[in-house]
């Protein structure tokens, strides 16, 4: 019988991606929260880490992609794809209310198959412009900025990080094989929107896999029932708390 392929055999490592949901300004301050979360329980683990995209307008960070080399991270990672919600009160709040705001985290695969994968060029619609973060002058004045439409599929990404519009367009190329991999592996479930509401939600304060209450200080999981009163300790890193129950858990 020919063994049905899998997923983690060839994988490399993975892309967390972290995207502004509800919540404005108090929603970019919550994927900093995250990333540096994701990072720290990657230092944890000894695992090689990069950002190696940051969107930002405003002043305020509305999209992050995080880069973990280790073919451990997307089996351990994958339980992170869903809506995060965080309940705390402001800095900013001088009458003590609640705010309640939301990210998107995506956890995509880097495998074998997608980095040595060619897209067709006839494919893409790749468009240039001025970078809208930090990077000095050279990064602001020129268009260095990528942003790359995969016309197929309508996947967008965009790459702003480098100073060189070459390594932005790499690297971008190089997110978009992995997303192009992942909807490859999932058609089915893409095309009876499982997969998109598992991996990407819609940002709603309603579609949420995990809440974050600052107030209280706990964290729940809400696709397992999992309360934890240590959100201090899991936004240091220590997310093994969380994820040792996900891993062992059928849902």
């Amino acid at each position: 019988m020919k063994k049905e392929k899998n997923i983690n055999d060839n994988i490399l490592g993975c892309l967390i991606e972290i995207k502004s949901g509800t919540g404005g300004y108090e929603s970019s301050l919550f994927i900093k929260d995250l990333l540096k979360m994701y990072i720290k329980y990657s230092n944890k683990k000894m695992w090689d880490t990069e950002i190696i995209n940051r969107n930002i307008e405003n002043k305020e960070c509305k999209n992050v992609i995080l880069k973990i080399n280790n073919n451990e991270s997307y089996n351990l990672l994958k339980f992170e794809s869903g809506g995060h919600r965080v309940q705390r009160i402001p800095k900013t709040e001088s009458q003590g209310r609640i705010h309640t705001s939301t990210c998107i985290v995506a956890v995509i695969p880097i495998t074998n198959e997608e980095k040595n994968k060619n897209i067709n060029l006839n494919d893409l619609k790749i468009d240039t412009f001025k970078s809208s973060g930090s990077g000095g002058q050279h990064v602001n004045t020129t268009d260095s900025a990528v942003r790359i439409t995969h016309i197929p599929t309508k996947l967008v990404v965009e790459c702003q990080d480098e100073r060189s519009q070459h390594k932005n367009k790499e690297k971008a190329l190089s997110i978009l094989k992995c997303k192009l991999y992942i909807l490859k592996e999932n058609q089915k479930k893409i095309e009876n929107n499982l997969l998109k509401k598992k991996l990407l939600g819609s940002g709603n304060r309603s579609d949420r896999i995990r809440t974050y209450n600052f107030i209280n200080n706990r964290v729940t999981d809400h696709r397992i029932f999992l309360n934890i009163n240590k959100l201090k300790e899991i936004l240091n890193g220590n997310l093994d708390l969380i994820i040792s129950k996900l891993s062992s858990y059928k849902y």
